[in-house]
């Protein structure tokens, strides 16, 4: 049983075909015979881990399990933790963080602290860029502002990962991404025409709402399971947008925008999601960030009037560079590596928490005046949020256990 198990996780890891695979093979092949590359031990994690992978880690999990502490088998099962699984001989030495029982996350890896504190940050950054671009917007206009903020984008994802998108250099990895360009492109054309007609902290909390569209949108399109917990939270943050867009039973049209918007990160969320899990992300990512950018630069041209020289100060450079390094490229791949070091749910209400964040940016910095009607709104759609990513079961653990009369 172990045997095949071990045998068919070495396809499935070789069959996920990034450049650490392909580097790996022609190493071996050279020295005639074929070793494959460990996925856990590179530090990174693929999307397209088979079956056979999580069937090994659940062996390992329920062999440590079953073995009383301090007896010879426990002794024997620490050392063997200290092999490598796949018996290569390769002599990498594995952390004592990556040895416990789900831990399986990379020789020297971060623990899952570190990625959460970096989620925040991640989230704190993001916050500040709703009120970032609502001052760019002030002198370039929304798909120049795009255009400049994607293309910078790509070009460094291109320069980092060019040798996993020529070994994925085909049809399908280009006619994806392409397909996720006008998704995003849609979704920031959007969004950010609406940040022109609406405050950074409704366009902030109003985007956050795409948490809650997601698993609709999976069902339409893949027809992913819906529980009572994503209906509660979706009726939890329709209020929530009622009290925050609604003015006198009317909507504005830079809120109605930012929702249109919202919309759209759904729908590329769930996409994502689905055709992911066998693909390179970095590689269908680098391509999104350059057919966005194409798109938004051909609009520019076609709708939007020039920019002046002189309106290329210093201080919009520098915040255009904040908005293509610090947002995009570095944000999208600081997240893509801690949300496999976290739970998603976790990871999901880190990330959620740009919205206060934009909020409270928006209050400090640009003087934003809240009221009571706002802050009600606010509060509703972080709750509907929360609710749908946790299903509040962190409360659970607060709460006194009264069958057993403890805390």
């Amino acid at each position: 049983m172990a045997d095949d198990i071990r045998g068919r996780v070495e396809d499935d890891i070789c069959s996920v075909r990034t450049i650490e695979d392909v580097r790996a093979m022609k190493k071996a092949h050279k020295g005639g015979t074929w070793k494959y590359a460990c996925a856990c031990r590179s530090g990174v994690r693929y999307e397209g881990e088979g079956e056979a992978w999580r069937s090994l880690k659940t062996m390992i999990d329920e062999k440590k399990d079953s073995v009383q502490p301090g007896s010879a088998a426990a002794a024997a099962m620490a050392k063997e933790s200290e092999r490598d699984l796949f018996g290569d001989g390769d002599g990498v030495e594995v952390a004592p963080e990556d040895r416990g029982p789900g831990a399986l996350r990379g020789a020297g890896a971060r623990s899952p602290l570190f990625w959460k504190i970096m989620l925040v940050s991640m989230a704190l950054i993001w916050g500040y860029s709703f009120l970032t671009m609502k001052t760019v917007l002030d002198t370039i206009p929304t798909f120049t502002l795009l255009a400049s903020r994607f293309l910078p984008s790509a070009a460094i994802m291109f320069v980092l990962f060019h040798k996993r998108i020529r070994a994925h250099l085909n049809f399908e990895y280009v006619g994806l991404g392409f397909m996720m360009g006008c998704v995003i492109w849609s979704a920031y054309g959007a969004q950010t025409l609406g940040l022109v007609d609406t405050t950074p902290g409704k366009n902030a909390f109003l985007t956050g709402t795409y948490c809650i569209l997601v698993p609709f949108i999976a069902f339409i399109l893949f027809r992913e399971r819906i529980t009572k917990w994503h209906v509660s939270s979706a009726v939890l943050c329709l209020v929530g947008v009622g009290f925050v867009a609604l003015d006198n039973f009317s909507i504005q049209m830079g809120d109605l925008l930012t929702l249109v918007g919202a919309g759209f990160f759904a729908l590329d969320m769930a996409v994502v999601g689905h055709i992911g899990r066998t693909r390179d992300v970095s590689v269908l990512t680098s391509w999104m960030f350059l057919f966005v950018g194409l798109f938004s630069l051909i609009t520019s041209f076609v709708a939007e009037p020039r920019v002046p020289a002189e309106a290329w100060t210093p201080t919009v450079v520098g915040q255009l560079a904040f908005l293509a390094v610090m947002c995009t490229t570095v944000g999208l791949l600081l997240q893509n590596q801690a949300l496999s070091h976290v739970p998603p749910a976790t990871g999901s209400l880190l990330l959620s928490l740009e919205s206060p964040f934009g909020v409270l940016f928006s209050v400090i910095m640009a003087g934003e005046v809240l009221t009571a009607k706002l802050v009600l709104g606010f509060v509703l759609i972080f709750l509907s949020i929360v609710l749908s990513e946790t299903h509040f079961s962190f409360l659970a653990k607060l709460l006194p256990d009264r069958r057993k009369g403890r805390v």
